[in-house]
């Protein structure tokens, strides 16, 4: 399955307009970015915290600072006309969050069918404070064998940008410990919001993801 590969990310005027403006907001407002992009062409990107609406600008913004062409995950009513278009070109792919395991296989499936893909997900997958992350992010990497890069705005400092990349390694115990770590320095905007981070025992999403990965290298 190809997604849509032409987007503002990929329009020679707009998008270097759009870089011009992002540094210089992010300048007036007093923000910089840190981080560098992995040599990776396919990743899963994190988005976090995720605590308000001003995140979803920031991030845009750092995204063309950063040079980075992103995709993220709609619920598929944003996607009617008239503004279907608008937000596929903002690298918007919609989904049907009512199936939420199918949303894990039809992610993987998208790194299995393009050579270059940035997948940016918010955990929490809401700006309200939730007990825990959901945890589809860590099986779509996990399945599609691609690594999670720390993306983070932390408010607190001004600054947005990449952590490291890890390898999901199957044990989400340990792997939400070492994540768990990273992002109790980042502060979003709305601390009191800050989500808890998941560490709930092995679902069906990864058993899913276990499964198209078997399939994937049984046909290669």
């Amino acid at each position: 399955m190809k997604i849509r590969q032409h987007t503002i990310y990929d329009t020679p005027l707009v998008k270097t307009l759009a870089r011009l403006f992002s540094l210089l907001l992010l300048r007036i407002l007093g923000w910089n970015t840190e981080g560098q992009l992995p040599a990776q062409s396919r990743f899963v990107l994190i988005a976090a915290p995720h605590t308000s609406n001003w995140d979803l600008m920031f991030t845009m913004a750092i995204a063309f600072a950063m040079r980075t062409k992103v995709h993220w995950l709609g619920k598929r009513s944003l996607f009617r006309r008239p503004f279907g278009l608008i937000f596929s070109w903002f690298g918007g792919i919609p989904v049907d969050r009512s199936r939420s395991n199918n949303i894990v296989e039809q992610s993987i499936q998208y790194f299995h069918d393009n050579d270059s893909f940035i997948l940016a997900v918010p955990p929490s997958g809401t700006r309200q404070k939730v007990a825990y992350w959901k945890t589809g992010f860590y099986y779509i990497a996990l399945g599609a064998r691609v690594p999670i890069v720390l993306g983070f705005l932390d408010y607190k400092r001004k600054v947005g940008g990449v952590g490291p990349p890890f390898q999901p390694t199957g044990d989400i115990e340990s792997d939400m410990m070492f994540i768990r770590e990273y992002y109790s320095k980042v502060t979003g905007r709305y601390p009191e919001k800050a989500h808890g981070l998941a560490t709930r025992q092995r679902d069906t999403n990864l058993d899913r993801a276990d499964r198209i990965s078997r399939r994937e290298n049984e046909v290669h």
